[in-house]
């Protein structure tokens, strides 16, 4: 263990601070940033534009809001819940029931010089019979190696389990989202219409008030639309190593996945050929600003500010306000508390070695590893080496960059105040980028693209109403 590793406590166990908030959100990669924008900002805003736009017309304006705040609020539940609710039930009632753990990542089955099914089955054996695994993660560990050898000759069942799994998690929400929810919305708009025009009748024609009491509903099969229809639809398998790929995704990439699931079902349940279109065109934009303009504008912002300032904002505000390390910084320690180099086995060897110094523990809280209970690796995950190196790598370069402005001054105290001074404002600056990446993509999100969509309709369909709803 290196001399001077450091135990750190990390925002006082999982308090929510100002900082601990904002860098939730500033995770491109998780969900939290699209939890706060499409609840937070979207929903209602598309709710207000969608009434403006289609003001002219009283009835059609009232329909349309309808369908805007049912549509956006039932499929925003389905599409944030439903991945892990449907995950949470076959892993406990299927997975598991097969005697399987689901936390072995089928990614192990690519064996490399540091990690693999059958290296961590040797390698956490070895450390089990030479005691270097603590008393409380023995028995944690010795499961975990179990867990491996049960899959490693049970990989065809577990592989289809996992790969059945991805499937209903995604397959239900894409189904829920694109197809039953926009069903009975419309059918509910059918029916309000049908029932406006028979009163309408009524007053004129009491006599034919019968012919118009039951609603039309649109069939999910059309002849324009066959080719998504779900009744055409094969049955997916999934094999070799796209199964062993799409079973590991995160919950961020289910999501993209349902997302463009989502986008299929609601241009194929489209009442008519302009309304497609007129909702093709928007999906493709929210998929855009949703899961890629974040992580440009997030590049940028950082980038600008690096430069502009003389900064390094590449660490998440929580490191930046972190003491410890910014005490091994000033001390010119920093070097002995991370991993000697980048290669796979010298950064796994460092967190084996070192469970509680401040690498392994951040690395840990932004899942770059998974570790046990008691800070032991957990030998079912698997570890992507080279975000793990470029984690270690930003860490690196900010203690540089930091120590090189403070270092003007020979004397610790300065130094010492100067790195925190460097620190302090780098946190601020990025939690200003962070704070302007939310917002500027919720109102590109929110504002613009609903402005763009109803431009491209009344260029397309030569009317700024609802296409699926007017006459």
């Amino acid at each position: 263990m290196p001399e001077a590793a450091v135990e750190i406590r990390i925002g006082e166990a999982n308090q929510m601070t100002i900082t601990n908030i904002i860098s939730a959100i500033g995770n491109t990669s998780s969900v939290y940033p699209l939890i706060l924008r499409d609840c937070g900002v979207e929903i209602p805003s598309k709710v207000y534009l969608t009434y403006k736009e289609n003001k002219d017309d009283k009835d059609v304006a009232f329909l349309a809001t309808r369908e805007r705040i049912l549509d956006e609020y039932a499929t925003s539940a389905v599409w944030l819940g439903g991945i892990p609710l449907v995950e949470r039930l076959v892993n406990k009632f299927v997975i598991e029931k097969k005697g399987f753990n689901p936390n072995v990542n089928l990614k192990l089955f690519k064996e490399s010089d540091c990690q693999g099914i059958d290296y961590n089955i040797k390698y956490f054996e070895e450390k089990l019979s030479k005691g270097e695994i603590s008393k409380e993660a023995v028995e944690e560990v010795k499961s975990a190696i179990a867990d491996l050898k049960k899959v490693k000759s049970n990989k065809g069942a577990y592989e289809k389990l996992l790969s059945s799994k991805f499937l209903a998690a995604t397959a239900i929400p894409i189904a829920l989202m694109g197809f039953v929810i926009p069903k009975l919305i419309f059918g509910l708009t059918a029916k309000t219409k049908a029932a406006k025009k028979a009163k309408a009748e009524q007053k004129t024609q009491l006599n034919n008030v019968a012919k118009f009491l039951t609603p039309p509903f649109t069939s999910l099969k059309s002849d324009v639309f066959t080719p998504f229809s779900l009744k055409n639809s094969k049955n997916p398998a999934f094999t070799g190593n796209f199964s062993s790929t799409v079973a590991n995704f995160t919950t961020y990439e289910k999501m993209a996945a349902i997302d463009g699931g989502y986008a299929i079902g609601r241009v194929a349940t489209s009442r008519k050929k302009n309304e497609a279109v007129d909702i093709g065109f928007k999906m493709l934009g929210m998929m855009f600003l949703n899961f890629v303009a974040p992580k440009y504008i997030e590049k940028i912002l950082d980038s600008a500010a690096n430069k502009a300032l003389n900064l390094d904002v590449k660490l998440d505000p929580l490191m930046l306000e972190d003491k410890e390390l910014l005490k091994m910084i000033s001390d010119k320690k920093l070097a002995e508390n991370l991993p000697s180099s980048n290669d796979g086995k010298s950064l796994l060897k460092f967190i084996d070695e070192n469970p509680k110094a401040m690498f392994t523990k951040y690395a840990a809280k932004f899942e770059k590893v998974s570790l046990l209970e008691d800070g032991t690796r957990d030998p079912r995950a698997f570890i992507d080496i080279e975000e793990l190196a470029k984690f270690k790598k930003s860490i690196e370069e900010f203690g540089n960059k930091a120590l090189s402005i403070a270092a003007k001054d020979g004397d610790l105290k300065a130094i010492e105040k100067e790195v925190q001074k460097f620190a302090k404002k780098a946190k601020i600056v990025k939690s200003l980028n962070i704070l302007t990446n939310v917002g500027l993509s919720s109102f590109l999100l929110a504002y613009c693209l609903p402005k763009v969509q109803y431009a491209f309709r009344e260029w397309y369909t030569g009317s700024k109403l609802e296409p699926g709803i007017v006459d």
